[in-house]
């Protein structure tokens, strides 16, 4: 039996701590609108009164309210009023936690994420950065609270043909968060070219 066959089913391990259940989505496959992306980087929010970063922060929403399980299904947002951004939930039902997807390489369907994303020179970049990879998957509000792990879903989550060691996964602050600036809940493939660039949450002059 080769080590995929001995994985364990993907649901169980996203209905663990959310910060191991980020690292174990690395290397998996996220498949939307004819293109599939093998995940390099993510980052994990936890839930109400735990992360200050999290949407999750202060309790219950209509916008936040698929993160409070079960584990394996979509939350989708908008923000800067362009951009569409998609978490996986993790965790127990009626506790929050869901990790962003930060970055991937376009593994499948090249064209089509190319002319989603005419203006991106490098196919490495097609998918760096949370707003880049929904708009090569074609993304967007209709992703919001799909079941990832169902065969028949438009927006399919699966292991990968491969997953990364331990000690080639890096961690360090999440990027851009208005909290918890150096809580170390950002995970990515070491040394892969398509992650993303840090930047560091930056208070505006009053």
């Amino acid at each position: 039996m080769d080590r995929a066959a001995r994985r364990p089913a993907l649901r169980s391990v996203l209905a663990g701590p959310v910060d191991v259940a980020a690292r174990s989505l690395l290397g998996c496959v996220l498949t939307a609108g004819g293109v599939s992306v093998r995940l390099t980087e993510v980052e994990a929010y936890a839930g109400t009164g735990e992360d200050p970063a999290s949407h999750a922060h202060r309790g219950r929403t209509e916008r936040n309210a698929i993160m409070f399980g079960p584990a394996g299904f979509s939350y989708v947002y908008f923000t800067y009023g362009m951009h569409w951004c998609m978490n996986v939930v993790t965790g127990t039902p009626g506790i929050a936690s869901a990790v962003l997807l930060r970055a991937g390489e376009v593994v499948s369907g090249l064209d089509a994420a190319r002319a989603r994303r005419p203006a991106v020179k490098r196919d490495l970049d097609l998918a760096r950065g949370p707003a880049r990879l929904c708009s090569a998957l074609g993304i967007d509000r209709s992703g919001y609270g799909l079941d990832l792990l169902s065969p028949s879903s438009p927006v399919r989550l699966t292991w990968g043909t491969t997953s990364p060691p331990a000690d080639a996964i890096s961690a360090g602050p999440r990027v851009g968060v208005t909290g918890a600036h150096d809580l170390e809940w950002r995970f990515w493939i070491t040394g892969d070219p398509t992650v993303s660039t840090y930047r560091r949450h930056v208070a505006k002059r009053s």
